[in-house]
């Protein structure tokens, strides 16, 4: 059942979908962040600009710190990669954890049904 957020209640916008997630998939996901994270601290392969897999960031503070990244070399009319999972691979995590979080990335999809009529994924 979608969680009404606020606006009108016929609109399918204003309301956020549920996820309900095993407990055997959030155990498997806290284990596989737990790994993640003694990999990546251990070998310094995230340096203290950036938020993933880090204790007290954010999601949200890593997309501000992104976006305020990309405005200023959008202004300065430079080039801009993104590669994140190669980083990963590159800094030593075994190839199963790689295969899982990719497959767990692009594999989730959500999407809200209010009397019968669904959003976009």
């Amino acid at each position: 059942m979608p969680n009404y957020k606020k606006g009108q209640k016929e609109d399918q916008g204003n309301y956020r979908p549920v996820s309900l997630t095993s407990v055997l998939g959030k155990i498997m996901e806290r284990i596989i962040l737990s790994e993640l994270s003694r990999q990546v601290q251990g070998s310094q392969g995230i340096r203290a600009s950036q938020h993933g897999f880090m204790k007290g960031r954010s999601c949200l503070t890593n997309l501000i710190s992104f976006y305020n990244h990309v405005a200023r070399l959008l202004d300065a009319m430079k080039a801009i990669d993104i590669v994140y999972l190669e980083k990963l691979a590159n800094h030593g995590i075994d190839k199963c954890t790689l295969h899982w979080v990719k497959n767990w990335l692009y594999g989730c999809a959500q999407r809200v049904v209010i009397n019968g009529v669904k959003s976009g994924w």
